[in-house]
């Protein structure tokens, strides 16, 4: 079964969600949000600190352990992680995953250390796609503001290589907008790589998730706005879809 999975991002202490990795909006409390999708069941969730590795701030510990204590499902969580040993600290909380991405691009080697030591199941290397200035996808880093210059087909298959067990795609441009997922993109990292592909970016509907699917040949969906927004006006209400819903509108594209 294809997963559908909600990601928080947390920026100083709390619950904010972006568009195009700018203008963050504060949505609530990332503990209330958790038990929230506690009850709606969801298949996992993935947590985001996007101002640790910013501000050169290790992983919150403490706020991590709080977070994990309240989730009854698999948890991911990255930011600010750049040794083995925050990486050994942060899996005794009982988060399942890390996830890495700025230290993917400075320390690959710290991917090779995890998956040999925890895992590669453990191991999720995010990789944030922008464009440079002749519109070709590139890899990201610092929040979507530093352009890397390296090619994402490429370095998606070398984080495969050092160990990855999953790749975390996230297309900076269809961040929160609410116009569906790159579907190019997401089909030409997963048609490359044999691990599995979580897209996100975009998503509105149970129709792009079923898109990024049976189109963009991903294993697994993600989104922030579609789970924290009641709808494109951007009142907040955390929700989660119907799995057997978006199971009946990925057998229907499949059938065409």
């Amino acid at each position: 079964m294809k997963r559908v999975i909600p990601v928080l991002l947390i920026r100083d202490g709390g619950l904010v969600k972006s568009v195009k990795f700018k203008k963050h909006n504060y949505v609530g409390d990332p503990i209330n949000t958790v038990k929230i999708f506690n009850e709606k069941e969801v298949d996992e969730i993935i947590i985001l600190d996007i101002s640790a590795s910013r501000e050169k701030r290790s992983p919150n510990i403490d706020m991590i352990n709080e977070i994990a204590s309240e989730a009854f499902m698999p948890l991911s969580y990255g930011g600010g992680i750049t040794t083995i040993e925050q990486v050994k600290d942060i899996l005794y909380q009982g988060v399942e995953k890390v996830v890495f991405n700025t230290s993917a691009i400075l320390t690959p080697e710290l991917i090779s250390e995890t998956a040999h030591r925890f895992g590669s199941s453990s191991t999720v290397v995010s990789i944030d796609v922008g464009r440079n200035l002749m519109g070709k996808p590139r890899v990201f880093s610092e929040n979507g503001r530093k352009n890397t210059k390296l090619d994402v087909i490429e370095f998606a298959k070398k984080m495969e290589n050092l160990g990855a067990g999953e790749i975390f795609l996230n297309v900076i441009e269809h961040d929160g907008t609410f116009k569906g997922f790159n579907l190019e993109i997401i089909k030409q990292v997963s048609e490359v790589v044999n691990v599995p592909v979580i897209a996100c970016g975009g998503a509105r509907t149970n129709e792009d998730l079923a898109k990024a699917i049976v189109e963009g040949k991903a294993s697994a969906v993600a989104a922030g706005s579609m789970f924290v927004y009641q709808n494109t006006n951007r009142a907040v209400l955390i929700n989660y879809p119907n799995w057997e819903e978006i199971q009946t509108t990925i057998k229907n594209f499949e059938k065409e």
